[in-house]
């Protein structure tokens, strides 16, 4: 059934699928993200309790969806290290980490500017702002741990079981807003029987969801190419790659 996931295995063969896939997602992520953000936060209406202040929604939004979305793929990644043993997966975690990182800085960047109007403040220990912080320092650990030991097989098993660990935060993160009194608002769109929030409001978000999912498998790939080509350093096949030099295996 997962026959053919196993050529993937093969460094040289996710570094060709990569570098195919990279221009497709980004000239993507460009177009659909540029539409989404400019329809949200220039020509949707303004909001009849939050006014204008809301628009920061359609950053926030999709980056705290996928700086959890993309901490679940690396889980996934883990698994397959300390199951299988791949070490392109292992090299997938470090490549999805530092984005992941980032994504949850913006949304808690984000939500604290949003904050400050909805709620009076810039932070507050909610269940959400909590969790949300607490992913930040696992990606953080993730890549800590990954560079740690000299035997680089060590560290991306150590990150592995970290990430794999830590994906328990995902759940904590997403039914907050459920199991505790928070101050930070339920959900609004993943209603999808009848979501709270006006389809003028709701179509430039959904396709800054697009744009910010093409946009995180973008740089993912980007760095997972790089990461393969800085481990692979020195085999035939790169020597091709990077200087047309004819390979010998």
């Amino acid at each position: 059934m997962w026959r053919w996931l196993h050529p993937l295995a093969k460094p040289e063969t996710s570094y060709r699928l990569a570098d195919k896939l990279l221009p497709w997602f980004s000239i993507l992520a460009v177009l659909v993200l540029s539409i989404g953000l400019v329809w949200g936060l220039v020509f949707a209406p303004a909001d009849y309790q939050q006014g204008d202040s809301f628009r920061i929604m359609y950053i926030h939004v999709p980056a705290a969806i996928f700086s959890m979305s993309v901490y679940f793929a690396m889980a996934a990644a883990a698994f397959i290290v300390l199951v299988w043993q791949w070490k392109i997966s292992g090299w997938f975690i470090q490549a999805a980490a530092p984005v992941g990182a980032v994504l949850t800085a913006i949304a808690l960047i984000t939500g604290a500017i949003w904050g400050k109007p909805t709620w009076g403040t810039w932070w507050v220990w909610d269940a959400r702002l909590t969790s949300e912080l607490i992913l930040l320092f696992l990606y953080a650990g993730v890549l800590a741990l990954y560079y740690a030991f000299e035997d680089s097989k060590k560290g991306m098993k150590a990150a592995a079981i970290l990430a794999l660990v830590g994906v328990v935060n995902l759940p904590i993160i997403h039914f907050s807003v459920e199991w505790w009194n928070t101050l930070h608002q339920g959900a609004s769109i993943t209603k999808f029987e009848a979501p709270s929030i006006a389809p003028s409001m709701l179509w430039p978000l959904l396709l800054a969801l697009l744009g910010f999912a093409l946009l995180s498998v973008a740089l993912v790939l980007l760095r997972l190419k790089n990461e393969i080509l800085r481990q692979e350093l020195g085999k035939p096949w790169v020597s091709k790659e990077l200087h047309g030099e004819p390979s010998n295996g």
